[in-house]
């Protein structure tokens, strides 16, 4: 059995130690180094059969990734070292949003650390279907995605709307499932945090942090591309008035 690659959460993890560096790798005996290795090994992703293998995400391991963040990253004159398609993201992610993606490090080291992140288990739609996932980290969708399907949140949600007399509609393409389904949509409706969890950190959400969304549009908001992994309602209904625009050719 070999070393697994390395995933979106411990590239995410390495990344910002570096970026906390300046930019620049850390040695094999630095302390952060050592505890960031352990951190890693923790992790709720690899099965304990990959974590037993010998030098498995070891001091040595991180310390070599650092140097792959580090030479090839744009500031560097030398000659980059080689790594994968994945660490390359990663760089450039931290290059263009530095501080959202240290927010990133920072949700999934105090998930971590708390214990919360071990406890939940896997989520559908945490890859999608082309494979990938959230560039700020598998677990960190993960979290979300499971905070998002708390039957106990959404019922509040929906008390909210009502008492406010409101719409239970989809809050950007305007779908209504009782309109379309009849008796069987009556009351139905998905929820949406509106701030990513990594912005707003592991706090107690609130009802004003959810979007009542359907099922199509609360899919493209967690949606995964290259350098964006999270869409606000309003970005997504401003997707799809820019797609339904004529083509100025």
């Amino acid at each position: 059995m070999r070393i697994p690659a390395w995933t979106e959460d411990e590239l995410v993890l390495a990344g910002a130690l570096v970026v906390r560096n300046g930019w620049r790798e850390l040695r094999t005996n630095d302390r952060t180094v050592q505890e960031l290795s352990e951190l890693i090994r923790s992790l709720p992703i690899h099965t304990p059969e990959e974590r037993a293998l010998p030098g498995f995400r070891s001091a040595d391991s991180v310390s070599r990734k650092t140097t792959d963040f580090m030479t090839n990253h744009t500031l560097y004159a030398g000659k980059g070292t080689r790594c994968g398609k994945p660490t390359l993201r990663m760089i450039e992610a931290f290059t263009e949003r530095e501080a959202e993606m240290l927010q990133a490090a920072q949700a999934l080291q105090e998930g971590i650390r708390s214990g919360q992140l071990q406890l939940i288990l896997p989520q559908p739609d945490e890859v999608d279907d082309s494979g990938t996932t959230a560039v700020e980290g598998r677990l960190l969708a993960r979290w979300a995605l499971a905070r998002e399907r708390d039957p106990k949140l959404r019922k509040l949600k929906i008390e909210q709307m009502r008492r406010l007399k409101r719409a239970l509609t989809c809050e950007v393409c305007d779908f209504d499932f009782a309109r379309t389904y009849g008796d069987l949509g009556e009351g139905y409706i998905e929820v949406h945090h509106v701030t990513p969890l990594h912005i707003s950190g592991a706090r107690q959400t609130k009802l004003d942090d959810l979007a009542c969304l359907c099922a199509n549009c609360h899919r493209m908001c967690h949606k995964s591309r290259p350098g964006e992994s999270w869409r606000t309602p309003a970005a997504l209904r401003k997707q799809i008035h820019k797609s339904a625009q004529p083509d100025a050719h």
